[in-house]
């Protein structure tokens, strides 16, 4: 009897670990084209610009993919570059397409949360993301005002709203 169950231990324990190591290998399956992505839109930020470090990445979504790329060039100084994807998953490198800028050029995460918090003081969810609006560096507020959910466009440059406000409908 004892033995048994001493097999039946180890087989539930072979069993759980090919089970984790199955997720473990389809989560990895999964995420490689994204990772594989943001490698090469590291290459192509530091390709077009004069960064040579890398603190950030994010993927921005509206009309395109885009890569926002954060880190430091050699003075030390915080930069930012916006690097575009065609339809076909490419970079997109024509001209103008990468976009590249100091931080102390535009504004930063907080001062853009303190314009949204004076402009918005009744949302709550506020999710900010650097991103490109009709080839415009922007920074993408997604925020939960009342029942709705919203997305506005704010210049990075200056902090001035782009176009309207785009609300998603309920279900």
């Amino acid at each position: 009897m004892k033995k048994n169950k001493k097999k039946l231990i180890w087989l539930i324990i072979v069993i759980i670990a090919v089970l984790l190591f199955g997720l473990y290998r389809y989560y990895i399956y999964i995420m490689q084209d994204q990772w594989r992505q943001e490698e090469i839109a590291i290459v192509a930020a530091k390709q077009h610009s004069e960064l040579i470090k890398v603190t950030r990445t994010s993927k921005s979504v509206w009309n395109d993919v885009v890569w926002v790329i954060e880190g430091q060039n050699e003075e030390d100084q915080h930069m930012i570059v916006w690097v575009p994807f065609t339809s076909d998953q490419e970079v997109n490198v024509t001209s103008g397409a990468i976009k590249s800028e100091l931080l102390e050029d535009g504004l930063s995460r907080s001062q853009m949360m303190s314009i949204i918090q004076r402009e918005l003081p009744d949302t709550k969810d506020i999710q900010l993301e650097l991103g490109l609006f009709n080839g415009r560096a922007v920074w993408q507020v997604f925020y939960k005002d009342q029942d709705h959910y919203n997305y506005r466009f704010y210049r990075f440059s200056d902090g001035q709203q782009i176009g309207e406000q785009f609300t998603l409908p309920n279900r």
